[in-house]
């Protein structure tokens, strides 16, 4: 599925109840890593994962090679989410209201996770042995 862009969320912290749109960003290549998107009033927070299902060896291997650090670097939040059928993660940053911000942070971390995926899927190649 091709994504032409993002739509930001306000979702009230204690009920999950929607609020209001905050924003439709256009993104190019890596929003189709993306599953969810909204903001709590404290942060925005972006979850993603691999996109197509992976096998239990696959799975330790991409929590075990995928590097943070680029994001953490670009000053996002990065929390590994364990409890998900597939690699999952969880990047909180701070909300601004200005409409060019995001959209930059966003593009940002679209082309980070499709570049740090698309290196930890050639990495794991022929490590089955080793993970399984």
């Amino acid at each position: 599925m091709d994504f032409s862009s993002l739509v930001l969320i306000e979702r009230d912290k204690e009920t999950n109840d929607i609020i209001r749109e905050l924003g439709s960003y256009e993104i190019a290549d890596g929003a189709e890593y993306i599953t969810k998107l909204y903001y709590d009033g404290d942060y925005i927070n972006l979850f993603f994962d691999t996109k197509n299902d992976v096998e239990e060896w696959e799975y330790s291997a991409i929590f075990d090679l995928f590097d943070i650090s680029e994001f953490q670097e670009s000053g996002f939040e990065v929390i590994d989410i364990d409890d998900e059928y597939n690699p999952t993660w969880l990047i909180k940053f701070e909300f601004d209201e200005n409409y060019i911000v995001i959209k930059e942070k966003l593009c940002m971390i679209c082309e980070l996770i499709k570049r740090n995926l698309e290196k930890v899927f050639v990495e794991i190649k022929g490590k089955k042995e080793e993970y399984a």
